[in-house]
C-alpha cells in the first residue's frame, strides 16, 4: 500500500491543496533542547546587525568540539531554512579555533531557530517557471580577508 509521505530523513513533509511544505520542526527542537537553549529567549534574527564577525585572537577559546556539534546541526537544518545559511555560513570560518565571540553567535542562529521552528519550505503546484535568486559575492568586504577572488582571476593570481 502506497501512502502519503510525512517524514522522510528528518524532514517533516505536509501536503497541502496548493503545494508541499517541507520542515524540520521536530529536528529545530531536538537541537535546541540538545544544547540547553529551549528556556533562552528567541532572537529575531539569525546575526546581529551591528557585529561583524572576525577571527578573535583575544577572547577566551571554546571547546571545539561543542562549537563544530552546533555548527554542524546547523548546516544540516539548511536543507530548508536559507534565512540561517549566511549566517551558520559566516560561523563555519572559525571552526579550527573558536572563541567565545563564536559560540555566542552560533547560540544565537540556536535561539532564533528556536523561535522560528515551524518555519520551512512551500513548494507550490503552480507550474509557473519563474526562479527568483539573490547573491552577494562580497568577499572584499571581509575583515578577515579582504582579497576579492574575481580580482584576483582578472590579476592572474587565481
Amino acid at each position: 500500500m502506497v501512502g502519503e509521505f510525512s517524514c522522510f530523513l528528518g524532514l517533516q513533509i505536509k501536503q497541502k491543496n496548493d503545494g508541499i511544505f517541507i520542515s524540520q520542526e521536530k529536528y529545530a527542537r531536538n537541537m535546541v533542547k540538545k544544547f540547553g537553549l529551549e528556556q533562552a529567549r528567541n532572537k529575531r534574527t539569525p546575526a546581529a546587525t551591528h557585529v561583524i564577525l572576525t577571527k578573535d585572537t583575544k577572547g577566551a577559546k571554546v571547546d571545539h568540539k561543542l562549537y563544530k556539534s552546533i555548527v554542524g546541526s546547523l548546516l544540516y537544518l539548511t536543507a530548508n531554512r536559507p534565512d540561517i545559511a549566511y549566517a551558520i555560513g559566516i560561523c563555519t570560518r572559525y571552526q579550527a579555533d573558536p572563541h567565545i565571540t563564536h559560540l555566542e553567535a552560533v547560540k544565537r542562529i540556536l535561539k532564533y531557530v528556536h523561535g522560528t521552528s515551524d518555519f520551512g519550505m512551500m513548494y507550490s503546484y503552480d507550474t509557473t517557471p519563474t526562479i527568483v535568486g539573490y547573491c552577494d559575492a562580497d568577499w572584499a568586504g571581509s575583515a578577515d580577508d579582504p582579497k576579492s577572488f574575481w580580482k584576483n582571476v582578472y590579476q592572474g593570481v587565481g
